[in-house]
């Protein structure tokens, strides 16, 4: 997601956008009770950036990583949404609410409570490939609207089943009988409120959400987090800018590709390149056929298809 124009565009209702053009990523450990597009604002403000976006979206009560692109590395949020993403969360047996965490009211209530075992047993179904319902008070749209506007405005809310990939759940701890602890290494598209209603229903009992914490999306984890409180303690938005990752660390699970000058200046144009030789990674090792990024000593210059021996730009980095 992208918001807001470079310096001197329009936004919306003709307003002219103000700032500077900064380029990078800036990994946000966001606090509970803030959106992600208000953390991006508030970021984007500190830093005097014309142009920013974030990597994927956290619900307004959860915390954790939530990496924020700036300039050109607003080209490269696609791919980091479809990487892998692990989170930390607890879970409150024996209360359903409506909104599967604990903003909603509660719909359900249990006497039951799993044991460590129990639990245990659970996991194994939910690893691999599985079929999810979404959440209704999610970002999901149905007849082009947000579900979660829709079950606000008290409408039914039907949503389809979608598959997404847990690669790891791990109980970490069982605080007390009503309280247990996980993580999760999850692909695209995977809601842990969806996870945990599921998981209870699994468990014949009922539970939401109480704390969610996104520990990881790609390449990017909390230690290279800093809080909104961190920076907006910086004395200016030049000091801010000190925080900022490089546009590549974006492109972590896009393999890379050196080219020289001549190829660089032709990919920037629009220009296919035809390779002579077969291509070669920054890692040493031939590349297959299809996405790749390529850089001009180590600045990124061009995502690029490759295919029958040819570089087709894809978007263009413009420093």
């Amino acid at each position: 997601m992208t918001i807001n124009a470079e310096p001197g565009g329009r936004g919306k209702g003709g307003r002219r956008r103000k700032g500077h053009a900064v380029h990078g990523w800036l990994i946000l450990d966001k606090p509970s009770g803030v959106t992600s597009t208000a953390a991006v604002g508030r970021a984007r403000r500190l830093l005097d950036a014309a142009k920013a976006g974030h990597g994927g979206t956290l619900d307004p009560l959860a915390t954790g990583v939530l990496p924020l692109a700036f300039g050109e590395a607003t080209k490269t949020t696609r791919y980091l949404m479809d990487s892998r993403k692990s989170y930390r969360f607890r879970v409150r047996w024996g209360v359903s609410r409506a909104t599967d965490d604990v903003e909603g009211e509660v719909t359900e209530t249990s006497d039951v409570r799993p044991t460590k075992g129990e639990i245990e047993a659970a996991l194994d179904d939910f690893l691999g490939d599985i079929a999810q319902v979404p959440p209704k008070f999610s970002a999901v749209k149905v007849d082009g609207k947000r579900a979660y506007d829709l079950a606000r405005g008290g409408r039914a809310v039907k949503l389809a089943p979608r598959t997404v990939r847990i690669e790891r759940l791990a109980l970490l701890s069982i605080e007390d009988e009503d309280h247990a602890t996980f993580e999760m290494d999850c692909g695209k598209g995977t809601y842990v409120r969806a996870l945990v209603r599921d998981l209870a229903h699994a468990l014949g009992i009922c539970g939401h959400v109480t704390a969610l914490c996104r520990t990881r999306v790609g390449s990017f984890t909390l230690n290279d987090a800093i809080s909104l409180a961190e920076l907006e303690a910086l004395d200016d938005s030049g000091a801010a800018q000190q925080s900022l990752l490089p546009v590549a660390r974006g492109l972590v699970g896009i393999p890379g590709m050196p080219v020289n000058a001549d190829q660089a200046l032709r990919l920037k144009v629009g220009q296919a390149v035809p390779l002579v030789r077969p291509a070669i990674g920054l890692d040493g090792s031939d590349l297959a056929e299809g996405t790749l990024w390529t850089c001009l000593m180590d600045r990124p210059v061009a995502l690029v298809e490759l295919g029958a021996g040819v570089l087709k730009p894809l978007r263009v980095f413009n420093f």
